[in-house]
């Protein structure tokens, strides 16, 4: 039985020292057998409360009789049923008697008792005679006194005799006072023999150095005597290497104890492997237990499925466990639905909260109706908090200024956080000064980010390189097709001039035309050209049409030349003077040399 964190202690009546903790169920007092279906006591019940008996019998006799120890064995029995007025004469005699165990023992009846002061200082005379178990309570006593050093001597001196919750106490007095290695190795001592806590904390502290494969066994441990928290690490560490179904055996484990951080995770686990309906069945137990990540989670499940209404309610469930994405996810839905105000008081309630994203949502939402004075301090405070898009966008606005040295500033840290289109901004900057080599090197950053724009003009510098060393460089035809795939209209056409080059006509038609169909007018105009050359000028006049009307000068002169070879001069002037208008110079004076003729043409 404990009080408060002493144990009791007992020692034989000679006085021979055996002190040591004892579990809940005192020696002496193990339960023999069940009950029959009436309830009735088994005769080995009733004869083992007749032995319990005549001990507590004999103890009494001797003690009467002056036996301290016999005084002591007393105290103990009867401070582990809870008697205390009883025990406390018994275990005076035993402590002025000078038996360790008698003063440890009186020391947790005062305990107990609340008498703190007078239980440290018979846990002391204990303590000082050798008593381990009294060491660990003297020692957590000075420890929430606050004295730090002398509560680490106690309980060394108890971890040193093999105590081992003095060795976890020891442990966790040493993390506290960050001395790591110290505390793995007193925690490392008591979970050896079975402390299951202890393998928890030390299987943290390898975690927090990064060690993994040394924190599993540990946790390994715990988890296997039932440790919740355990239980939930082991199924982290096991999931993030893909061992799923393990892991989900931990996480169900500790979820089923009651611990609501693996039932959410079991949820999540549940809804990647395509079971949202099992998914949402755990988030609910969780986010009735008040976690708040499940209630989002299921926010965002009945979102999906359609049922705003229970959304908002799960929303504004972990709104009120204290998760202010509940907040940012209720103003994400009215956005969704066009109710701005009400999106920007969710948003200003979970972004006065801290929420970055919420704020960086708010800054965005009164940037777009003018309001910039206001957006940039929600952009600056975003962007402190970490959010890479807040500090993205700090440089757009940054950039609109005309100041350009913060935009780079803003730009630089939005980029080394990843974003892709940060890096594209750095790399424009970087190829207008003339340095290709750092340009290219933010562009290559930002397409493998995602940035389509990037992948093309990394594309357009290698190939620039590629023309000025003869081709031993690296080959731009990848990054042209990544953003081609993408749907980049002016990578498709290089893609297709390419081919064409190699004489690869179906592949380049194919890429012209899905710029053209894309709504490029180079697309269109390449298209055309090919089809007049394999013979198909009725769909190539159609497609230069497409390209002249959307404003390509030479798309618009090949349509004069056409209609003039044709007879068709009216016409063939119309062209004429819109491929002047559009150009280029080279294309204009062109133009004006045809109307020159055309005009004599129909003059004559």
């Amino acid at each position: 039985m404990t009080a408060g964190h002493a144990a009791i202690d007992e020692e034989a009546i000679d006085g021979g020292a055996v002190g040591c903790d004892l579990d809940p169920v005192a020696a002496g007092e193990a339960s023999f057998g069940g009950e029959s279906a009436a309830g009735a006591e088994s005769f080995e019940e009733v004869l083992a409360a007749r032995e319990r008996e005549a001990l507590e019998q004999r103890y009494r006799e001797a003690a009467e009789a002056g036996d301290a120890g016999a005084a002591s064995l007393l105290g103990a029995l009867l401070l582990r049923r809870g008697d205390l007025e009883a025990a406390e004469p018994y275990l005076r005699r035993a402590a002025a008697a000078g038996l360790r165990a008698g003063a440890n023992n009186l020391g947790v009846l005062l305990h107990q008792r609340g008498h703190r002061d007078e239980a440290g200082t018979w846990w002391r005379e204990a303590a000082v005679a050798g008593s381990a178990p009294a060491a660990h309570a003297l020692g957590l006593h000075l420890r929430d006194r606050g004295d730090e050093p002398a509560a680490e001597y106690w309980l060394l001196q108890a971890a040193e005799q093999g105590h081992t919750g003095g060795a976890y106490a020891l442990g966790d007095l040493l993390e506290h006072r960050r001395d790591t290695a110290r505390a793995e190795r007193w925690f490392r001592t008591a979970a050896e023999v079975g402390h299951r806590e202890a393998a928890y904390r030390l299987g943290r502290l390898r975690e927090g150095a990064r060690d993994s494969a040394g924190a599993e066994p540990w946790y390994r441990q715990a988890a296997a005597r039932s440790h919740t928290a355990a239980s939930l690490r082991l199924g982290h560490l096991l999931e993030a290497r893909g061992e799923r179904e393990e892991a989900a055996r931990w996480y169900r484990q500790a979820a089923q104890a009651g611990e609501a951080r693996a039932a959410c995770a079991l949820g999540f686990l549940l809804r990647d492997q395509g079971d949202a309906v099992g998914a949402a069945d755990w988030w609910r137990e969780a986010a009735e237990a008040g976690d708040g990540t499940a209630a989002n989670a299921l926010g965002a499940l009945h979102d999906e499925w359609g049922e705003t209404e229970m959304a908002q309610q799960w929303y504004r469930s972990a709104l009120d466990a204290g998760d202010h994405n509940g907040a940012f996810n209720l103003g994400l839905m009215a956005a969704a639905r066009g109710q701005e105000a009400m999106a920007e008081q969710w948003y200003r309630r979970a972004a006065y909260a801290g929420h970055r994203e919420a704020s960086n949502a708010l800054a965005v939402m009164l940037l777009q109706r003018g309001d910039t004075p206001g957006a940039e301090p929600w952009f600056c405070k975003a962007a402190e908090a970490g959010s890479v898009d807040a500090a993205y966008n700090l440089g757009i606005l940054h950039a609109e200024r005309g100041e350009l040295h913060s935009a780079q500033e803003w730009y630089a840290r939005a980029a080394a956080e990843g974003h892709a289109d940060a890096a594209l901004q750095l790399g424009v900057a970087k190829e207008r000064r003339g340095d290709l080599a750092a340009a290219a090197a933010r562009y290559r950053q930002a397409a493998e980010g995602g940035s389509v724009e990037g992948a093309f003009r990394l594309a357009v510098l290698l190939e620039r390189y590629e023309d000025e060393t003869g081709g031993r460089g690296e080959d731009p035809e990848r990054w042209y097709r990544k953003a081609a795939e993408a749907g980049h209209g002016r990578a498709q056409v290089r893609i297709g001039v390419r081919a064409a080059e190699r004489g690869e006509t179906e592949e380049a038609e194919r890429w012209y035309r899905a710029a053209a169909e894309g709504g490029s007018r180079s697309g269109a105009f390449n298209l055309g050209l090919l089809l007049a050359r394999e013979g198909g000028e009725s769909e190539a006049l159609r497609w230069y049409t497409v390209a002249a009307e959307a404003g390509h000068g030479r798309a618009a002169l090949r349509l004069a030349l056409v209609a003039a070879r044709r007879g068709e001069l009216r016409e063939a002037r119309v062209w004429c003077v819109r491929a002047a208008e559009l150009g280029p110079v080279s294309v204009t004076e062109r133009a004006e040399r045809l109307l020159e003729a055309l005009s004599a043409e129909l003059s004559a």
